[in-house]
């Protein structure tokens, strides 16, 4: 836990995209995994100051580099 990293891209079919993008996830962000839940899935990070727990297969379409 704590990693951290920039958003490069989000991948998916436009809804989705704008989706993230409207939850905050815009290029250049910076995001940080907080924790995982104790079977995998959700996933916690924290983004532009809030906490926000997403499914594993969201987290796949937010392209993130360290």
């Amino acid at each position: 836990m704590g990693t951290a990293g920039a958003v490069i891209k989000i991948e998916g079919s436009g809804a989705e995209i704008i989706r993230l993008m409207d939850m905050g996830f815009t290029p250049k962000t910076k995001v940080t995994l907080f924790k995982i839940a104790p079977l995998g899935d959700p996933y916690e990070v924290i983004l532009r100051g809030y906490h926000l727990t997403l499914r594993v297969s969201e987290c796949l379409k937010i392209k993130v580099e360290k």
